[in-house]
C-alpha cells in the first residue's frame, strides 16, 4: 500500500528508501508505475463513486472469423479502466513508461502515432456494444512520465477525448498525486462542453 499512498517510485537519486536494483529493467518499471497509477486511483478515487478495473480485457466485436485466427489474433488489454455510473463517464488510462514525444518526418516533435492508434481501437471497437451505454464517450489519456516539462494536450476524435499527459516523477509524493488526480478530473469531464477556449475543427 506504501506504493499507492506516498507514490515511492523508484529513481536513479539517493533517497532514504532502498529497493532491490531491478538492473534497468524496463518492464519492472513500467508494471510498477502502472501499478502505482491504479493503486492511487483506487485510494483516493473509489470513495467518489469510482470503480478501478487494472488490466481490463476488451472484447473485439468479431461478425466473422477463419477457424484458426483465434490462436493468434491480438487481444486488447487496457492498463486502467475506471468507470463512474452517477458521472456517466468511462476512462481508459495507459500509461507509457517512456517519452511522449517522438521526432517526427516532417516535425521536430510528434506524439507517438502508434499509441495514438491503440487507443483510438480500445476506445472506437467497444462502441457497437448495444447494452453498454458508457462506450460511445469513453475518453482515453495517454499518461507518461516526465522529469522536467509537464505536457497536458487534448484532442475530441468522434465523440472520444483523448488526453495526452505527463507527470513529473522528480516531484514529491503530493505533487505527483495532486498531479494525477487533476488529469483523471480533466478527463472525467467532456472535452468541448466544458472548456470555452477548445473549439471543433468543423
Amino acid at each position: 500500500m506504501k506504493l499507492a499512498h506516498e507514490l515511492a517510485l523508484p529513481t536513479e537519486s539517493a533517497g532514504s528508501r532502498l529497493l532491490t536494483s531491478p538492473d534497468h529493467e524496463i518492464h519492472w518499471l513500467r508494471k510498477l508505475y502502472e501499478k502505482a497509477i491504479a493503486g492511487l486511483c483506487e485510494v483516493h478515487l473509489s470513495k467518489n463513486g469510482w470503480k478501478i478495473l487494472p488490466g481490463r480485457m476488451l472484447n473485439w466485436k468479431i461478425s466473422a472469423q477463419t477457424s484458426a485466427i483465434s490462436s493468434i489474433f491480438p487481444s486488447m488489454k487496457t492498463d486502467i479502466f475506471m468507470e463512474n455510473q452517477k458521472k456517466a463517464r468511462r476512462i481508459i488510462i495507459d500509461t507509457k513508461f517512456n517519452e511522449l514525444l517522438s521526432r517526427g518526418w516532417h516535425r521536430d516533435e510528434t506524439i507517438r502515432n502508434s499509441y495514438v492508434y491503440q487507443m483510438y481501437s480500445y476506445l472506437r471497437s467497444q462502441e457497437d456494444f448495444v447494452e453498454d451505454s458508457l462506450a460511445r464517450t469513453t475518453a482515453g489519456v495517454l499518461l507518461h512520465p516526465t522529469v522536467s516539462k509537464e505536457f497536458n494536450e487534448a484532442v475530441s476524435i468522434q465523440d472520444h477525448d483523448i488526453w495526452f499527459a505527463t507527470v513529473n516523477l522528480a516531484g514529491s509524493a503530493q505533487s505527483i498525486r495532486d498531479r494525477i488526480l487533476e488529469i483523471v478530473n480533466q478527463a472525467s469531464c467532456p472535452l468541448l462542453s466544458n472548456n470555452p477556449v477548445i473549439r471543433s475543427s468543423e
